[in-house]
């Protein structure tokens, strides 16, 4: 069973997909580690209550990004972490982790990249009046949202779509997208 980190900023709705997916048999890897930039994210708080380590970090007590990748990397490799998987970690990931995971970090992203990139692909999405939308899971390299794409799923906007369900069909594509897709890539 491959042994992955998640890396993770904010609430943390897809790593509980993962978390859950894993328990039930649906994702064949075991969760070893989350990674949080915000130390008060409640990410953190869904971790612990799985049982789940947690690294946190504050990357303003660094000097620079190589500096707290170097950190998370001497984490990653007292767990023989074999994958990283993104779930909304919102910071790039730098030349230090993608030197040494080479084609082995994953990120999910609410857009059918290349699409709306970046921050608030949703909103990009909407204020650009399309018709369909979609998640897109993807290989991380040194850029906002450019790997090699692995799956994508898309819907249909009625015209009469809010936000908030647009952003609810989202979610229930990604947590369903994102276990299928790793079970794909890892097993293949």
């Amino acid at each position: 069973m491959k042994k992955i980190a998640v890396f993770a900023s904010g609430n943390g709705s897809n790593f509980q997909a993962l978390v859950d997916a894993e328990k039930q048999g649906d994702l064949q890897v075991s969760i070893e580690l989350l990674v949080c930039d915000k130390p008060n994210a409640f990410v953190i708080q869904r971790a612990q209550a799985a049982g789940i380590p947690v690294y946190s970090f504050n990357p303003k007590d660094y000097s620079s990004k190589e500096e707290f990748e170097r950190e998370i990397l001497h984490e990653l490799a007292n767990r023989d972490i074999e994958f990283i998987v993104l779930a909304g970690y919102m910071r790039l990931i730098g030349k230090t982790l993608l030197h040494h995971y080479v084609n082995k970090i994953v990120n999910i992203h609410p857009s059918l990249l290349p699409a709306f990139p970046g921050k608030d692909a949703v909103g990009q999405a909407i204020e650009a009046g399309v018709k369909v939308m979609g998640v897109t899971i993807h290989f991380v390299d040194a850029g906002m949202d450019t790997g090699k794409i692995i799956a994508q799923e898309a819907f249909p906007i009625p015209p009469t779509a809010t936000r908030e369900k647009i952003e609810e069909e989202i979610h229930k594509i990604e947590h369903s997208l994102y276990p299928k897709t790793l079970n794909y890539l890892f097993y293949q």
